[in-house]
């Protein structure tokens, strides 16, 4: 976690000048080197030389007795990227008058700091000297309660200054209203309106100075700096690295400062604070005891000190920070994949492993928990799994203490009981069921709280009788010879595997096609599913298991294809005949109609008999043609049809769904129905033909549950969107077997 980081450090600035209060480490690490050149083989042999390696087998030896005389010769450090005037401090290269006047800073004392190393100690850091880096770390008053960042070479600094009013009082700042058009400058502008705008709220009341510091102070600027080593933005993508840095000063220097600074305001802390190490800090120059001794000893007297410390032992260790400052208990931490937007190589497993299904999931996880976690959607068909946490910060003790108030007393007791219901068996519908709690408004709140401070993750719901099918992670956090030493200790029991013993079965239960979940080949007995139910539990809190869920896709086969276009050759033909046989019969009647012998005949063909075009023929003819003959009409009429009633039905058939016949889609090949949810109106036709021969609920519940038949929902969504159980699935499955393609996935 932010393997950059380097140091922390608390910088102040006064009358007396600008001073680095503490740091810690006490001894920063070196940054990592950079090459102004690529470095040689260590071999010597250049075997990527494609003529040294056509000849390497001929004169091997000599040519491994010349480098390796050569080798002694060269001198790597030569190969790494040097600062031009690295060899002396790198603050002597400004002007010594941006150096504030100070004691510190006179001959005597630069003599001394050469000559004296427990000195050097104290007044060294980055190879500046601590007062000239001080005086780089704090800004003027109008670049305060903003974000800095400064960049140095291969070093970033970072963090959030803060400073007193000019009469010395520390006050909250009042809060702005932003008014002014949106555009480039606005910034630039706001900055620079005056302290007392008429736009200004003050954020702990009308007057900015009500709950200020009674008194002034000599501190007037406080910086808690945060220092990294600059990556190589080559190494990630383009504006991986400042969202980087921008992600740790909202997650820790922002936050941070805030608390301190509230403090600072109510009751003079971090001055106080700054006293008691500036005075240990005198003590331990005058009696020359090194600076890792003073380091130690100020974090007994100061809370600041030792927050530093646990802050930057638990950003190094990715695990939480608990940190207490004037008495105000705090916890951070950094999204625990952060660092890996520094690798480029790994930015497609991080999209993978961290990619929410849609924007709506992203939305509810917040934006806290959006980027940096790789966390599962947050859906009701998932489960809760509570995480072991230190019995101080346990949650069941927080909630039952006594100083909760009466009035939160009710909600105290619905947080326990919500804990006490959490289960992998049970999804967090079920849970919000049980509990009779609103899902949205309730239930994922209160996951993303517990999820939020690593006291529970979100994993895939584990069947009651743990025939639930699992795979083993690829990678451990642990090596498995310290795994296995932990499982053996909390399952001692002779009917619990060894844990190398249990992964393999797991892995050689992936191969089977039938009875492949984790009690057909791990439990095999009813008697011992709540032990090993257990086993799973301890087993996913390591990330050691990866559930496989069923996916489902639609085939449609080539004999299906064949039926359905025979089907619909059939319809034609019938619908053919039909009309042929209504024109013949119309025709017959029509020759044998009696008329008024004062009129015109008419011809007595039936309308319904005709198609729109043929009526429309029928009707213009029968006028044109008054002294016709009603056969002639009528055998003509009906012989136009005869010509065209292949092309009016299928016109007809065609028109209604627009069935792609003939089309690039119309082929006996089998295929894949993509999206059944969006089936073509021909790819309707062959999932209606799936059903035919189907029980009538068999086929209906198939028509409702198909369309999630697209091979990227799980069975546990089909089950919770469709409402219905694992044995309605299963029984369609069964049916439609011939139809269906299944295969597991952990997504």
């Amino acid at each position: 976690m932010a393997e950059t980081l380097l140091a922390i450090l608390l910088v102040t600035s006064s009358a007396k000048g600008p001073n680095v209060v503490y740091r810690w480490p006490p001894f920063v690490e070196n940054t990592r080197p950079r090459l102004s050149r690529p470095r040689p083989p260590v071999d010597g042999l250049e075997l990527d030389n494609p003529w040294r390696a056509s000849h390497y087998s001929d004169n091997s030896n000599a040519l491994a007795e010349t480098y390796m005389e050569g080798a002694v010769d060269v001198n790597i450090d030569d190969y790494a990227w040097r600062r031009p005037a690295e060899s002396r401090d790198r603050s002597m290269s400004f002007s010594c008058s941006a150096i504030p006047a100070s004691g510190s800073d006179s001959p005597c004392n630069d003599e001394r700091r050469e000559i004296d190393p427990v000195a050097n100690e104290y007044q060294c850091l980055f190879d500046y000297t601590a007062q000239f880096l001080a005086g780089m770390l704090c800004p003027q008053r109008h670049l305060c309660h903003q974000k800095f960042e400064l960049v140095i070479d291969n070093l970033v600094f970072a963090g959030h200054p803060v400073c007193a009013e000019p009469d010395g009082i520390w006050c909250f700042k009042p809060e702005r209203y932003k008014t002014g058009s949106r555009g480039r400058g606005s910034r630039h502008r706001e900055s620079n309106l005056p302290d007392k705008d008429s736009s200004e709220v003050s954020l702990g009341g009308g007057d900015a100075h009500s709950t200020a510091t009674p008194k002034s102070s000599w501190l007037h600027i406080f910086h808690l700096v945060l220092v990294f080593d600059l990556p190589d933005p080559s190494s990630s993508a383009s504006g991986n690295v400042a969202r980087y840095f921008d992600t740790i000063y909202e997650q820790i220097a922002f936050t941070v400062t805030a608390v301190l600074f509230q403090e600072q305001v109510l009751s003079n802390f971090v001055e106080l604070e700054c006293d008691a190490i500036g005075s240990l800090e005198t003590e331990y120059i005058v009696k020359g005891e090194h600076f890792s001794d003073f380091a130690l000893h100020a974090q007994r007297v100061s809370s600041i000190a030792t927050a530093m410390k646990n802050l930057y032992d638990a950003i190094k260790s990715s695990n939480m920070a608990h940190i207490t400052l004037n008495d105000l208990p705090l916890e951070l931490q950094l999204p625990p994949y952060l660092d890996h937007l520094l690798h480029s190589e790994e930015e497609f497993e991080l999209e993978l492993a961290g990619r929410l299904e849609n924007q709506t999931d992203s939305q509810l996880w917040g934006r806290e928990l959006s980027f940096g976690w790789r966390l599962p959607a947050l859906v009701p068909w998932k489960s809760l799994l509570l995480l072991d946490t230190d019995q101080e910060l346990d949650p069941y003790m927080n909630l039952r203490g006594s100083h909760v108030h009466a009035e939160e007393r009710s909600l105290a007791e619905g947080l326990i009981k919500f804990l006490e219901t959490a289960s992998v068996t049970l999804s967090l519908a079920d849970m919000a069921s049980l509990l009779d709690w609103d899902l949205h408004s309730q239930v994922y709140p209160t996951v993303r709280w517990l999820v939020h401070h690593r006291r529970a993750k979100i994993v895939d719901t584990v069947h009651n009788g743990l025939k639930t099918i699992f795979s083993i992670a690829p990678k451990f956090d642990k090596p498995l010879a310290i795994l296995a030493a932990e499982f053996k200790r909390d399952f001692p029991q002779p009917s619990i595997l060894p844990l190398p013993m249990l992964m393999a079965t797991i892995s050689n239960s992936n191969s089977k096609q039938a009875d492949n979940h984790f009690f057909a080949t791990v439990v095999q007995s009813k008697d011992l599913i709540s032990l090993y139910h257990e086993v799973v539990v301890w087993m996913l809190k390591r990330d050691l298991l990866i559930t496989l869920h069923l996916h489902v896709r639609v085939v449609a086969t080539a004999e299906l294809k064949v039926h359905v276009r025979q089907a619909h050759e059939r319809k034609l033909e019938r619908l053919a005949s039909h009309h042929l046989r209504e024109g013949r019969r119309s025709s017959r009647r029509g020759d044998y109609g009696v008329g008024d012998a004062h009129e015109h005949p008419r011809v007595n063909v039936p309308w319904l008999s005709l198609s729109p075009k043929a009526a429309r023929r029928y009707s213009r003819r029968s006028i044109d043609s008054g002294q016709s003959k009603p056969s002639d009409v009528s055998e003509s009429i009906l012989l136009e049809e005869a010509e065209d009633v292949f092309d009016e039905i299928s016109a007809e058939d065609s028109g209604e769904e627009n069935v792609g016949w003939g089309s690039s889609e119309d082929t006996l090949e089998p295929s894949m129905i993509s999206d059944p949810g969006t089936a073509s109106p021909l790819e309707r036709k062959w999932l209606a033909a799936m059903s035919e021969g189907k029980d009538e609920y068999i086929a209906r519940r198939f028509a409702l549950i198909n369309q999630y038949f697209d091979g990227k929902r799980t069975d546990d969504e089909i089950l919770y969107t469709a409402e219905i159980s694992r044995k309605q699935l299963r029984e369609v499955l069964h049916h439609y077997e011939e139809y269906l393609q299944t295969f597991l996935h952990p997504a």
